[in-house]
């Protein structure tokens, strides 16, 4: 929508403003498209990333994509690498050397008792095009080759102007809220003067794209994610692109030395590569390079006003274990539907001030998760401080991290205060503050998993033969919060039935008489065990401490 100030200039009004066009700030676009915001992208680059990176697509993140409605998208531009699973660790891979770090993601297929969806290599530049094309048809404004030049807020919005770096055309946007995904060095927080806590940088690589028909040969049947090359003239970490001529390699670069970006000339890559790889005579082509910096830092804070960092704006990661996109689209996530919910009228501002309360302390202890596994792998290039090593943070895993984090403060009561936001083992038990349990149901003859009724509303389950259903109407025409109720049960009353033998109420920590309440983005938000003698007055009392305002 577009006005006219007092001076006469035209005004684009939006009620959000995301400023980045990457995976996080596309998400973004995704989500608040999906609950039907109307919202303004821009993004200083022409289109997406070109560069095959950022590859690894956690079990949570899919969860979010496949609840988006974009699943199966993504499988397909992901389909070249649908049998790469391992991570392998090796001297060279001439002949068959080197030790598997772990070679299968899911061995077992044990994820499946967890969530109805898996883990997904889609590199960026495969994957950003996806949530473009789905971003524009819920509607979403996207704008490439556009910078903000400059930003001021009030009480109010956000007044932001900016520039087409094709036509040089200025315009002036006026938002309720803004959205900073503009990367690591993001000039969003810079300008607001928020800091960073952290050790900061850990390592430098120069990300090396090139291609080699007969590396095929030499790798085999060896389908990894990524392969580390522990050679000591010449480690680095090799990725494949289409497991046939395209590969990227990531050498370690010394800065801090004196090292330039400009000495990693196409003849020096390729003569790393022969040598890493363990073949003096390998074609190897170079087509392109990029620096690139490990770091950890987590922002401050996460907010300012109507201001909002998210991605690597507010956190930076160490890449091994690709937990730094992933935690920047579950930030997306996170915020979308408290945005939507503010915008909509049925919460007050105060929701958006628990984005900082979860996000961040998620990223504090991801962060250092993620430095740990580099440890843990040798990662080419790191060498960490004080000698550490990775045998501690083994005992952990990554499945824990990637989905059984939790939130013990923000839009949810009766959280465990006092227990750990990644907890040393995976159990998804229905506490408040930790994603609800993935259960199959059956709706009407069809197949669902819990997990697919979060979305745009708060969801209350309960026994179908329970008073809770009919609470729940009574409180949402007395609050005007959405809330979609379902009973759960076998017989013809129930609006859900769990699959044989399931005890829905049990894998939520409650009683057949109690209720669980679970936010838009699946987490659980409050739970009743036991009978409740005026469940309409306890689910009110309830439904008012988390979103005050209402």
């Amino acid at each position: 929508m577009n006005r006219s100030d007092t001076a006469g200039e035209a005004v684009h009004r939006t009620p959000v403003l995301i400023v980045g066009g990457s995976l996080v700030g596309l998400s973004m676009s995704l989500f608040l498209g999906r609950l039907g915001v109307p919202h303004t992208l821009v993004e200083r680059h022409a289109g997406t990333s070109i560069h095959p990176r950022g590859r690894g697509n956690n079990v949570r993140t899919m969860e979010l994509f496949r609840t988006a409605g974009v699943d199966r998208r993504i499988a397909e531009a992901a389909s070249v690498l649908a049998d790469n699973h391992g991570i392998l660790q090796t001297p060279g891979l001439v002949g068959d050397v080197g030790e598997w770090l772990f070679r299968e993601i899911d061995p077992g297929g044990g994820l499946a008792r967890f969530s109805p969806a898996g883990w997904c290599l889609c590199s960026q530049n495969d994957l950003e095009p996806v949530l473009l094309r789905s971003a524009r048809e819920l509607g979403g404004d996207l704008r490439f080759g556009t910078e903000m030049m400059s930003f001021d807020q009030d009480a109010d919005g956000v007044t932001a102007r900016l520039k087409s770096r094709e036509t040089g055309e200025h315009t002036t946007v006026r938002a309720d809220y803004l959205v900073a995904a503009d990367g690591p060095r993001s000039p969003v927080r810079e300008r607001l003067g928020i800091g960073q806590n952290g050790p900061g940088d850990l390592f430098h690589n120069v990300s090396v794209t090139f291609t080699s028909r007969d590396l095929a040969a030499v790798v085999g049947d060896r389908r990894f994610i990524v392969c580390y090359l522990t050679s000591p003239d010449a480690d680095g970490a090799l990725l494949p692109v289409d497991n046939r001529e395209r590969w990227v390699f990531h050498a370690p670069w010394h800065p801090e030395h004196g090292e330039t970006l400009e000495e990693f000339t196409d003849e020096r890559c390729a003569a790393h590569i022969r040598r890493a790889v363990g073949v003096p005579d390998l074609d190897v082509t170079i087509t392109g390079r990029a620096a690139w910096h490990a770091a950890e830092r987590v922002a401050e804070r996460y907010a300012d006003g109507r201001v909002f960092l998210a991605g690597d704006s507010a956190h930076e990661m160490s890449p091994t274990g690709a937990f730094g996109s992933n935690t920047g689209i579950q930030d997306a996530h996170n915020l979308a539907w408290k945005l939507a919910a503010v915008l909509d009228g049925w919460a007050g501002p105060a929701l958006l001030g628990t984005y900082d309360a979860e996000r961040r302390p998620v990223a504090e202890a991801t962060s250092a998760r993620a430095s740990s596994r580099s440890v843990e792998h040798s990662h080419p290039g790191y060498t960490p401080a004080g000698g550490a090593t990775g045998a501690a943070g083994r005992k952990g895993g990554i499945l824990n991290v990637a989905l059984g984090y939790r939130y013990p403060g923000g839009a949810v009561l009766g959280a465990d205060t006092a227990a750990p936001v990644v907890p040393d083992a995976l159990a998804l038990t229905g506490e408040p503050g930790t994603r609800a349990p993935h259960l199959w149901l059956d709706r009407a003859g069809t197949r669902i998993s819990t997990l697919d009724l979060y979305e745009r509303s708060l969801v209350l389950l309960s026994s179908c033969d329970s008073p809770w259903r009919d609470a729940a109407a009574e409180v949402t025409a007395r609050l005007s919060v959405p809330v979609d109720a379902y009973g759960l049960g076998d017989g013809p009353a129930a609006d859900l039935t769990p699959d044989p033998g399931t005890d829905w109420a049990a894998a939520h920590g409650i009683t057949a008489d109690g209720a669980v309440l679970i936010r838009p983005d699946g987490f659980v938000a409050w739970r009743h065990e036991i009978h409740s003698t005026d469940p309409a007055k306890t689910l009110h009392e309830a439904l008012v401490a988390l979103f005050p305002g209402t």
